[in-house]
């Protein structure tokens, strides 16, 4: 079978001729857990910090040997847990680039393939979704009435906050994207009010305008920087959820990230830190929750997709240099 690795180890931001395809051996069957036929694979930011061993939750892969991680969405071809059998839909976080993926029990979830598409399970309903979801229901509780500022907002979690939070009973949501045709996307497919174009001159001006009224919750993806100019625009007791900092993943050293406290105390400011892995057990609550906005078009899937497991590289490369649209998704086989 086929896998993605690293060429060598790197210090630097992932392009598409790091990576190499190699063929390995099927790999057996855990005792207690799945051989499973990867179908969607999930590409995602984090993994460019993890490619440097530079992330919480996972190793740099070994260069010419170990696949590099990834979220995937697959079918069961081999068993020996007794609620989970051939033929099965599951999900899984540590899947990777790879055809066929050996994952323990404790790392799936059976997933039911008829309550929306299945690269949903990688996008809208796997991480970037559950992320959001976290930030905006049980960190932030939106509710009638907020303002919410979303940056990074044409990525799937970005589109995702904003979309939930106007289901919630948001009055108005704005977001922040770089170029017209993101912003596009945002208000168009997402359904923003507003999308500020921060590539444009004086786009700083321009997300006055769109926030006449303040904002009471901001969701932060990008930078220290940029949380402290959404806090200039943020009423009193505003709500914010740190969830990224992209502009960090790809620097060689540690970025430091200076905040203004005295901001923070005298808007009076809650700060959430929001680390994904804490809401994983409640992946399934979320789904169901999710499934029926996805039903009623409420809740869009927007996709960056590519067929073929021999260009993830190419597909990441545009990830990491923030040319995506939408969630980025190789589909590996035919489902």
């Amino acid at each position: 079978m086929k896998l993605v690795t690293l060429k060598s180890a790197i210090d630097h931001k992932p392009c598409a001729n790091d990576f190499a395809v190699i063929e390995v051996p099927m790999p057996q069957c855990p005792s207690n857990g799945v051989v499973v036929r990867v179908v969607h694979l999930s590409l995602d930011p984090y993994v460019g910090s993890t490619l440097r061993d530079r992330h919480m939750g996972h190793n740099a892969p070994t260069p010419m040997k170990d696949p590099i991680t990834g979220g995937i969405v697959g079918q069961v071809v081999q068993s020996t847990m007794p609620d989970v059998g051939e033929g099965d839909w599951v999900h899984s976080m540590e899947g990777g680039w790879l055809e066929y993926a050996a994952i323990d029990a404790q790392h799936i979830r059976k997933i039911d393939p008829s309550i929306a598409p299945l690269s949903a399970h990688a996008g809208v309903l796997g991480m970037p979704g559950l992320t959001g979801w976290a930030g905006i229901t049980q960190l932030a509780n939106v509710g009638d009435g907020d303002t919410v500022l979303v940056d990074a907002a044409a990525g799937p979690v970005g589109g995702t906050v904003g979309q939930i939070a106007r289901i919630k009973g948001a009055k108005r949501v704005v977001g922040i994207a770089g170029g017209p045709e993101k912003c596009a996307l945002v208000e168009n497919e997402y359904g923003f009010d507003k999308c500020v174009d921060y590539k444009k001159d004086g786009w700083r001006d321009d997300l006055g305008e769109a926030l006449p009224e303040g904002l009471s919750v901001f969701f932060e993806n990008v930078s220290a920087e940029m949380a402290m100019i959404a806090l200039g625009h943020a009423n009193l007791y505003a709500r914010g959820v740190l969830c990224g900092l992209v502009d960090a993943y790809q620097t060689k050293t540690q970025s430091q990230h200076a905040m203004n406290i005295g901001m923070v105390i005298g808007k009076r400011a809650k700060l959430h830190g929001l680390v994904v892995y804490d809401f994983y057990e409640r992946w399934n609550e979320y789904i169901a929750e999710a499934a029926p906005w996805i039903r009623e078009g409420k809740l869009k899937i927007v996709e960056d997709r590519m067929d073929g497991l021999e260009n993830a590289p190419i597909l990441f490369e545009r990830l990491m240099n923030g040319q995506n649209k939408g969630k980025a998704v190789i589909t590996v086989a035919a489902e």
